[in-house]
């Protein structure tokens, strides 16, 4: 395991090669810095204790650890000892090397084959700070021997005070069923609707957004500071999660996810694929999200 510090300006990151994590993101503001994403406790964490994990060959979950694809069918094994499903694929859990590095900048990657998935991939991740804000990049490519669905994400924990509120227009909203799974597509309820600014619930939120505008606006009141997050247009969904101490009894409302998604939650059983894209062998994938803090 490498961890890398990442400076521009006033802004700076920590990122490690175990899991492709980022560890923090910060902006000096003079008199102390402001935490934009949920530093890690420590530089030895798993993914479920980092600032933000990528999602690759694909996020989420599939109905059952099984889907058919031209013709042939595939299943997956659990990847975690908590969730009966295969989960979030393996870039959050698997060991990245470094190609190059800068001051401000970091590439790394890694290939998988076997395991729990029939997936054989090669994914890269690219994180650049500039004075603006940080940008993350990701890639996959079909390693395999066939044409699969492919996908990618990333899953940021954002801090949640009292005043947070979210901007994050969308046009239609999944629920969520039994084993975290999704259910149907609903229209948006009221209070998860965030096509203004609006505070998170004070209630388990587990779901996904379809048609997500590609823009988000974060705003801390108490910190005088604002969070634009920006993606290109691959990334046409979006998942919001906020936990409770039920699922996680240490959870003190203290963070929440806004995850940037190129396709819909178990896209693998639907007619359209939830806008996975077929990748035949040796073809590839990727796309970024910008996040750019100011002060108000």
């Amino acid at each position: 395991m490498t961890v890398v510090d990442l400076e521009a300006g006033r802004l700076s990151a920590r990122v490690s090669t175990k899991g492709g994590l980022v560890l923090g993101f910060w902006r000096d503001v003079g008199n102390g810095k402001v935490t934009l994403l949920r530093p890690s406790s420590s530089y030895n964490v798993d993914a479920l204790g980092s600032a933000c994990y990528p999602l690759v060959p694909f996020g989420n979950r599939v109905k059952d650890n099984q889907f058919s694809f031209d013709g042939r069918a595939y299943q997956f094994s659990a990847n975690t000892e908590w969730d009966k499903h295969y989960l979030h694929g393996e870039g959050w859990q698997a060991d990245w090397s470094i190609a190059k590095q800068t001051r401000a900048s970091i590439e790394m990657g890694f290939t998988h084959s076997g395991g729990h998935t029939p997936y054989v991939y090669q994914a890269s991740q690219r994180f650049a700070l500039d004075e603006t804000g940080l940008t993350l990049t990701l890639m996959v490519e079909n390693r395999g021997e066939r044409a699969m669905p492919f996908g990618l994400g990333w899953h940021p924990y954002f801090p949640l005070t009292p005043g947070t509120t979210l901007l994050a227009p969308a046009r239609a909203f999944w629920t969520e069923v039994e084993s975290w799974l999704p259910g149907e597509r609903t229209a948006i309820p009221q209070d998860l609707d965030f096509s203004s600014p609006a505070p998170l619930p004070h209630r388990w939120v587990n779901n996904g957004f379809e048609d997500w505008s590609g823009e988000a606006l974060i705003t801390w009141p108490e910190r005088a500071t604002t969070l634009h997050l920006t993606a290109d247009a691959v990334f046409k969904h979006a998942f919001v999660f906020v936990s409770d101490a039920m699922f996680d009894i240490s959870f003190k409302r203290d963070y929440f996810c806004f995850e940037p998604m190129s396709h819909l939650a178990n896209g693998q059983n639907m007619p359209d694929l939830g806008d996975l894209k077929t990748l035949a062998p040796g073809q590839s994938m990727s796309g970024s999200i910008y996040l750019r803090p100011s002060s108000i």
